[in-house]
């Protein structure tokens, strides 16, 4: 197992009991009624149940850790010359290579998901709870952060645009 491959799956792992941790710990400190929105001034303008918050994160959690997670098996079952990435037929003869880099990507793809789902949660917690004195700009980094991380997901599939190294080459 290459090293690539063992992070993105040890990160996902983690990301997964990241958001499950976040959700337990954040239902149990949300106040009924959740701020959602705020204004240009920090102040709340829209507020859910905490019920709703807790079905909307499920859902999302489920979304993505069953139907992205579940297309990885899928992955050795399609024609390589079907996929739609350049030079198709030398990463067809490449198929176990090809097959890695589509799985790190997708493994990656669940696990930044989750990433920002669990620090979203963090912050929706610390902010709509009485102990904090922080506000909403406090949080602007949970943004920022997860930009970031949604770029490095697409620039992942960079790597398909050149051919894979021979064996014999290395």
């Amino acid at each position: 197992m290459k090293i690539g491959t063992f992070f993105f799956k040890i990160w996902r792992w983690a990301s997964i009991i990241l958001v499950i941790g976040a959700l337990v710990w954040t239902y149990s400190l949300f106040p009924e009624m959740v701020a959602v929105d705020f204004s240009d001034t920090g102040l709340a303008e829209r507020y859910i149940s905490k019920e709703h918050v807790f079905y909307i994160v499920m859902g999302l959690f489920l979304v993505n850790n069953v139907i992205i997670a579940g297309l990885v098996k899928q992955i050795p079952k399609i024609d390589a010359t079907q996929l739609p990435i350049l030079k198709r037929d030398i990463w067809a003869k490449h198929r176990e290579e090809l097959d890695e880099h589509l799985t790190n990507w997708l493994y990656c793809l669940v696990a930044v998901i989750n990433t920002i789902i669990g620090f979203s949660l963090f912050a929706l917690a610390t902010i709509n709870s009485t102990q904090y004195k922080m506000d909403v700009f406090d949080f602007a980094w949970v943004y920022y952060a997860g930009m970031a991380l949604m770029i490095m997901v697409f620039l992942l599939p960079l790597r398909l645009l050149w051919a894979p190294v021979p064996k014999d080459r290395l």
